[in-house]
């Protein structure tokens, strides 16, 4: 009696070594992210009041960087998990996992995968597009677009990079908007979600694409993508950001360049 006992339970602890190796198996692997890093930002103060223009602008930069940063941190998250996938499809170990997390970041950059398989153009393209926007580039574009926080747009939409919509009511008709034309300029439930909107509009939108080939040859060329130099670098591909083209851009280069003690110094 004894005897079958003891063979009983060699026999389940020997299922449940076998069972519990399985599953160490099969077990996703964790990526290690990069922590956050910011934080969300919450209701603009108004910077109508702010006579004293050196005040005006230093409030600018200190509301908004942590958000820039927030945004910046969480791309890199995402860009983490997209290398991990890259590394599992290059030893042929892709999992169930990977496949969900590429998909959910397919959705995310308007990149679908072909036929709903990963493989190297749609990696190398991504890598194109799950990348860091340097706060002096972001922060320039903000001062910029939303007249250092005072414009109607700004204050009325939470808009601060003057982005477009094209749905009627979706945002504030301009009001020197030309004859014929249906834009809206966007209207936003909070400045972060303004924050993320250009972040996604700029890593995702076919006329930025010149913007995201010159990081990722900063990348290649293991330059920091987010740094001053490299803001100005990238700068060059925001040509089409505005009607004004070239003449946007070298105003932007001018504006970080005048104002680049106010982010190094916080």
């Amino acid at each position: 009696m004894h005897k079958k006992v003891t063979i009983r339970l060699v026999w389940l602890m020997i299922v449940a070594i076998a069972i519990f190796g399985v599953y160490r198996f099969e077990k996703p692997k964790r990526t290690k992210l990069p922590l956050l890093r910011g934080e969300v930002v919450g209701i603009a103060p108004d910077f109508t009041a702010m006579s004293d223009v050196s005040e005006r602008k230093e409030a600018f930069f200190n509301y908004l960087k942590p958000g820039v940063m927030y945004e910046n941190s969480r791309i890199l998250q995402e860009r983490a998990i997209l290398k991990r996938i890259k590394k599992d499809f290059a030893d042929g170990q892709l999992s169930p996992n990977n496949l969900a997390q590429a998909q959910r970041l397919a959705s995310l950059y308007s990149l679908e995968l072909n036929q709903g398989i990963v493989d190297i153009e749609w990696l190398q393209e991504m890598l194109h597009r799950v990348d860091v926007i340097p706060e002096a580039l972001v922060l320039t574009q903000a001062a910029n677009e939303s007249a250092w926080g005072t414009s109607r747009f700004a204050r009325e939409a939470n808009n601060y990079f003057g982005q477009w919509c094209y749905s009627s009511g979706c945002g504030l008709v301009p009001l020197e908007r030309i004859e014929g034309a249906f834009h809206e300029v966007a209207k936003f439930d909070s400045v972060q979600d303004s924050i993320q909107g250009y972040f996604m509009n700029v890593n995702r939108n076919a006329a930025y694409r010149d913007l995201r080939d010159i990081r990722f040859q900063l990348r290649q060329k293991k330059l920091n993508p987010a740094s001053d130099d490299s803001a100005k670098a990238m700068s060059n591909g925001l040509m089409k950001y505005s009607e004004r083209g070239e003449a946007y851009v070298k105003d932007l280069q001018a504006m970080m360049a005048a104002n680049q003690n106010y982010w190094n110094d916080n």
